[in-house]
């Protein structure tokens, strides 16, 4: 339709004077409202303030406790990681959250919806180091009142050799306090956009709360078997200076080169009497590693060798020639040097052929600086002390250097790209480096239990994922796939500093020597504790590190061992059982799909190892931003869109729009169009609700209020109107339930353009109700009015959970004596459907095509749509007919017809049907426009 009309037809009833009368139900279906405070001028400028501060003044979204289980919807929230800035994809994902939470509320069900920062491990680390100019050195003292050397500007300025060494205290310190000032913008964001979370129910991840829950899980799992500690080789990133779990892996690719290279034979005697066998490797800088050589079992061109030896070049180690089936055949010559540890292969080949541990590269990716004892030979020595303590780029030239002059390298090495394990905020690839560590079980490997139970963790994990209702389902194979495909337990030790520490200490023996077979463990009372300051029980201070004594794990926790308890620590476990019992097991996990193989699974065994069950019953996975190139938009790959200067340019509605017009599991490209769009829909609500509400006068009573009485809408065209909304407002339910919150608005939407651009435009006159005192209205008035409003009030709270500002200010115009719209029901069909009663809501579709069709020849004559028709012959397809006969008057008046209008069934053939229905305008004969009234 056109913009609204400022001022009604003279003699129309104007808008009644706000009362203070009550508003509410007052008889069956009938709802009696207040029309209050309708501005003279529309605008969506504001709105996130003014109602930001209601809301939070009001407690609009504060959770009720007193609630059953039953009575309660409870999320499990995503803590965004506090590491500078949120981005357009957060906004996209915790959006879709959103209109869920108000969907469930309108709904009836209280709604438990906090919000969590997360605030440990790397990201905080690497942001406070490049922020503040510094580095941690556990080494040093504690300084008092410590003030960085910089602030600001993310340190670029600032190279990593100029940073200034601090201690742990200090440092963790400087990560509190650039936390806490990152967690005020990413509030103020989410308060802009309208998420309705209580404030009230928050946490972070290194409080004191996250540290007591992530100590005592791990505790408990450590006392029933399912924590413990090995001595193995372990993915190494030498940068960071921390082991790095399979789930945080990135498979990239890596320049490097094919060495050809001779391993010679120790007992000659076989058909290749002597012939030196040659492997091609990537990396021979670990030559001096190397355990065996390894062939598939199946290789004609090395049974002869299985069984026998060979001595390594230039080291001149005796190494077997073995068969496995990992190996590839069609791989450089077939047969490989396994070595300790040059990757994941090497790690199965030395666990399932029980080889030796010869481990050269140490934690700072350097050759180790000690010639190993497995190298007896002189020149072997020799050549090792030429590597020793270099980086393993530098080793690699001088073995090769070396390899080359001893005629043992065939040909020139060739170039290649070899894909190589990354960790996934790294630069680097990754090493394996052998120390101890502290795992998790997660069905990665097998598991005896202390009565030798054989336990099949791995499938109790993948029947829980055919328990959890995955929304969309198609992601369940991401979860079933990375459960299937685990390849060892969960490293959850970090060697880092600013996260949860390992909540253990170890006894010192009187040699001096630590025992870590026999961890001291703190009772539950104590907890959190720190070990590097915290004592345990039976020892004092003076015992640290001492023979006798006692010394404190220095690691922490991998910070997905704390982010997996998140509804545990949302709700409150231990801590506050009345509250923990009212939202645990929760409803719903809302997440990206990237971290199914982290976060989910995490929380999945987690919960299943502490309570035996699912921590929630549906997941929600939200898609990927793309940039305009349709790429994942991310901060590594410096692609991303900081929100806020959209929210302020378009308005948060028009922004939540964007990303709720995409379903879930659906990756959605970056449009500000679609923006645009939104804040259009946005406007249309304003002006549309000031319409509906111009009429908010009873005719019984001249008082200021409308009155929502089925019963009162007679007219077809009306009730058409209504059979269509019941029936939107039934798909609009189905989707929601369905986690389909996409559908919901497209239904709506659809229908509200309809209802504005024909609806509208075809009951205007009537509803204004031409030359009618405000007593003295006609029943076919009435029933536009009463139509009208019913309409308004179901349209709002369709809209509510997409935009919440203009559905909340338009609520307030009429009937803010009821509170927030956001707590009020969710619309059911049974009022529309009863004013309706059995009216087809193709009426309304008939009607507004014909309406279209008399526009239609306005526009090609090139003249305003307030010029009269005088006469027009409309032919009509057999099917419409009825319908626009029986809302011909709304039709003409629609159409400024004000001769005659005739309505015949149009032939065959005459008409496109993709074109109004099939309904032109035969003939016609068009009037003077009417002038424009001036003022």
């Amino acid at each position: 339709m056109s913009d609204f009309p400022t001022n009604a037809p003279q003699g129309a009833a104007e808008p009644a004077a706000a009362t203070t009368s009550p508003a509410g139900p007052v008889a069956g279906d009938v709802v009696r409202a207040v029309v209050a405070g309708v501005p003279d001028r529309v605008s969506l400028d504001g709105l996130e303030e003014t109602y930001d501060a209601r809301w939070a003044e009001q407690g609009t979204y504060a959770f009720d406790r007193t609630k059953t289980r039953e009575q309660v919807f409870s999320i499990d929230t995503p803590p965004p990681t506090v590491s500078g800035s949120l981005h357009v994809g957060h906004v996209f994902s915790y959006t879709h959250t959103d209109v869920v939470a108000r969907y469930r509320r309108m709904r009836g069900l209280e709604v438990f919806y906090p919000m969590g920062w997360d605030d440990n491990g790397l990201p905080t680390e690497r942001r406070v180091q490049n922020y503040y100019g510094v580095r941690c050195d556990p080494s040093l003292p504690y300084v008092e009142g410590f003030e960085p050397p910089h602030e600001g500007g993310e340190g670029k300025s600032v190279k990593a050799a100029d940073q200034v060494p601090v201690s742990r205290r200090n440092f963790i310190e400087l990560c509190e306090r650039l936390t806490a000032e990152d967690e005020k913008q990413f509030e103020a964001l989410w308060r802009r956009l309208g998420l309705s979370v209580d404030w009230a129910q928050h946490y972070q991840t290194i409080d004191a709360r996250s540290r007591t829950a992530a100590q005592r899980a791990f505790l408990r799992n450590l006392a029933r078997g399912e924590a413990y500690q090995a001595e193995a080789p372990g993915l190494w990133d030498v940068t960071f200076q921390t082991a790095v779990a399979q789930a945080e892996l990135e498979a990239r690719d890596y320049p490097g080169h094919f060495h050809k290279v001779a391993f010679h034979r120790v007992a000659p005697g076989t058909p290749d009497d002597g012939a030196p066998v040659h492997i091609e490797t990537t990396r021979p800088e670990l030559l001096a590693a190397c355990v065996a050589l390894v062939a598939h079992p199946d290789d004609e061109r090395y049974q002869h060798l299985f069984g026998t030896t060979v001595r390594s070049p230039l080291f001149d180690v005796e190494l077997p020639v073995l068969a496995h089936p990992a190996a590839e055949r069609d791989k450089g010559a077939g047969i490989a040097m396994c070595c300790t540890f040059g990757d994941l292969t090497d790690v199965q080949w030395w666990r399932e052929l029980r080889l030796p541990t010869r481990s050269i590269i140490t934690r700072d990716g350097r050759i180790t600086r000690e010639t190993p004892d497995w190298i007896t030979s002189h020149a072997g020595q020799g050549v090792f002390a030429e590597i020793a303590g270099k980086t393993t780029f530098s080793a690699r030239q001088a073995v090769v250097d070396a390899l080359r002059d001893a005629g043992d390298l065939d040909g020139e090495p060739v170039p290649t790209q070899r894909k190589a394990n990354f960790f996934e905020k790294g630069d680097k690839p990754l090493e394996i480096v052998t120390s101890r560590q502290w795992y998790i079980r997660n069905g990665g490997r097998d598991w005896t239990t202390e009565d030798g139970t054989a336990r099949d963790l791995r499938g109790e994990l993948l029947a829980r994922g055919t328990e959890l209702a995955f929304h969309p389902d198609f992601m369940r194979v991401r979860y079933e796939n990375w459960v299937g495909g685990l390849n060892g337990d969960w490293l959850i030790s970090r060697q880092r500093f600013f996260g949860v520490a390992i909540p253990l200490w170890y006894p010192v023996l009187e040699s001096g020597e630590v025992d870590h077979d026999h961890p001291i463990v703190p009772s539950e009372d104590v907890l959190p504790v720190d070990p590097s300051t915290d004592v345990p029980a039976g020892y004092t201070e003076d015992q640290r590190g001492v023979p006798g004594g006692f010394v404190g794990e220095n690691d922490i926790m991998d910070t997905w061992a704390t982010s997996s308890l998140t509804p545990q620590i949302a709700g409150g476990w231990e801590v506050d059982p009345d509250l923990f019992e009212r939202v645990f097991p929760m409803d719903l996990r809302p997440q990206g799909q990237d971290i199914i193989r982290t976060w989910l699974f995490s929380t999945v065994v987690r919960s299943h190892l502490e309570f035996g069950s699912l921590p929630w019953t549906n997941a929600a996975i939200s898609g990927w931003i793309l940039d305009p190139d349709r790429k994942k938009m991310s901060k590594s790959k410096g692609n991303v869109v900081t929100p806020m200067g959209l929210l302020e340019e378009h308005g948060s509605d028009a922004v939540r729009y964007w990303a709720a017009s995409a379903r879930l599991g659906t990756d959605a490209a970056f449009e500000v169009g679609q923006m645009k769009i939104g804040r259009r829909l946005a406007i249309k609500i304003l002006n549309a609700s000031k319409f509906a509400l111009s009429f908010g006068v009873d005719p019984e009573t001249g008082t200021g209020e409308i009155v929502l009485d089925p019963a009162l809408v007679t007219e077809t065209l009306d009730r058409a109107m209504l059979a269509g909304l019941a029936s939107v407002v039934e798909k609009a339910t189905e989707a929601f339930e369905a986690y389909d919150h996409t559908r919901a608005l497209e239904v709506t939407e659809t229908f509200f353009w309809t209802f504005c651009d024909d609806y509208l435009e075809l009951v205007k006159d009537r509803a204004y109700g031409a030359g009618a005192s405000a007593s003295d209205v006609s029943p076919e008035t009435r029933s536009a009015r009463v139509a009208l409003a019913i309409a308004l009030d179901t349209l709002l709270r369709l809209f509510a959970p997409f935009v919440p500002f203009a559905t909340e200010e338009v609520w307030s115009w009429w009937r803010a004596s009821e509170g927030s719209i956001h707590r009020a029901p969710w619309p059911t069909p049974d009022t529309a459907r009863s004013a309706a009663r059995d009216a087809d809501p193709a009426v309304l579709t008939a009607a507004g095509h014909a309406l279209a069709a008399l526009r239609k020849i306005k526009s090609e004559a090139k003249v305003s749509m307030r010029t009269p028709i005088l006469a027009a012959q409309v032919a009509v397809p057999a099917a419409s007919l009825a319908g626009v006969e029986a809302s011909v008057v709304d039709v003409r008046n629609g159409g400024r017809v004000t001769g005659t209008l005739d309505l015949v069934a149009a032939a065959e053939g005459q008409g496109d049907p993709a074109v109004q229905g099939g309904i032109v305008v035969v003939s016609s004969e068009l009037g003077e426009p009417e002038a424009r009234k001036k003022g």
